[in-house]
């Protein structure tokens, strides 16, 4: 999967330390990936949940914090749409962000 835009993860780990190495390997094993449908994200991160829109949110540190993304599984693309902490979470629509 091609993840657009490992930016914004930096940006936010240069933040908030402590997800630093965290976020490094969920970029990874992302680029990694080879999901044909939510199902596969699933079997490897049962904790993320399967949002609308194509959306997932994915648990990050423990769930501290929160990473959403939009995938387009044809086209192998995730798109980074919000990384935050519960207080900021709870502010967005994760269906639409």
């Amino acid at each position: 999967m091609r993840v657009i835009a490992k930016r914004t993860l930096r940006e936010f780990w240069e933040k908030h330390a402590n997800s630093e190495q965290q976020l490094k390997t969920w970029f990874h094993e992302t680029e990694r990936a080879d999901w044909k449908n939510f199902n596969d994200i699933k079997s490897e991160y049962p904790s993320a949940s399967i949002l609308n829109n194509g959306r997932v949110c994915f648990n990050i540190k423990g769930n501290d914090y929160r990473l959403i993304v939009r995938i387009n599984f044809e086209i192998r693309i995730v798109w980074i749409r919000f990384i935050g902490t519960h207080a900021e979470y709870d502010k967005i629509d994760a269906n639409t962000i």
